[in-house]
């Protein structure tokens, strides 16, 4: 008797990449076994539209809102196949930076939310866009004690109140936003695990950590949080500036799609005019 296959998903900060970064980053995406992977940080370019158009010749399944120039936002790519309307309401501001998809498991539907929230400096602009993106956030995303099974994961941008080392420059609404998901009803898949570690998803150049990037799981999905951990070798590699985060949940996919080597399939950027 064969043993169930656990449902994977990654998170990854592509970081803006240029054609030849992203062509890197393919290769290393191709060998992972995770079934969904969420990549934030996307823009209008032909490093982020290699990607895209590469996963889906492949036969993944690509949600992908091209941001407006100047924007960045998120991707997510698929072995599984997108079912029904959207999860939920689309996020009002910034919407490009909230993709969503539902996918099916041996134990129902499975809703995944892909989050890339606005980073920012000191200017007033900067604060209340990244301020209204999170309240946008708050109105459409549904509470985690609804009935359907739901992730929200991605680089929010944020960090937990209790984060060390504690940084002085993050505002209360930002912290805010991390704890409003624990009220309505999420938990940190990472913390279900690790509930004292001290790991960053981002390092900044004089070595402070940051755990920027986050899986949170409706409330009941926690109890099937199979594993959780950050992976650093594409920050180490220099393939991007931040870890991915992996998520294993025990649960079933059902239906994979039939995909194949995304690095081998011939895409519409391989066109001369492209």
């Amino acid at each position: 008797m064969t043993t169930p296959e656990p449902l994977g998903v990654l998170t990854f900060n592509l970081n803006n990449p240029s054609y030849e970064r992203a062509e890197r980053q393919l290769a290393w995406l191709a060998t992972r076994p995770e079934h969904v992977l969420v990549l934030t940080e996307t823009v209008a370019s032909k490093g982020c539209r290699l990607l895209a158009e590469r996963f889906t010749a492949a036969g993944y399944s690509v949600e992908f809102d091209e941001p407006p120039p100047g924007e960045r936002g998120a991707m997510i790519v698929s072995k599984l196949p997108h079912i029904g309307p959207p999860p939920h309401d689309a996020v009002s501001y910034l919407p490009h930076r909230a993709p969503a998809i539902t996918v099916k498991t041996e134990h129902g539907t499975l809703d995944v939310i892909g989050l890339y929230v606005p980073s920012r400096d000191a200017t007033p602009a900067k604060i209340e866009r990244k301020r209204r993106f999170l309240d946008a956030c708050r109105a459409a995303i549904p509470p985690g004690t609804a009935p359907a099974a739901r992730l929200i994961l991605g680089d929010f941008n944020v960090l937990e109140p209790t984060h060390q080392p504690h940084y002085r420059f993050f505002q209360p609404f930002e912290y805010a936003f991390y704890t409003w998901l624990g009220e309505a009803g999420y938990r940190d898949a990472f913390r279900l695990l690790h509930p004292t570690a001290d790991e960053y998803s981002w390092v900044g150049r004089t070595g402070d950590g940051y755990r920027y990037d986050h899986a949170f799981t409706s409330g009941t999905l926690g109890d099937q949080v199979a594993a959780c951990s950050y992976v650093h070798e594409p920050r180490t590699d220099r393939l991007t500036d931040h870890s991915a985060l992996s998520l294993q949940l025990a649960v079933t996919p059902v239906a994979p799609l039939l995909v194949s080597d995304p690095t081998t399939t011939p895409g519409p950027e391989t066109d001369p005019l492209f």
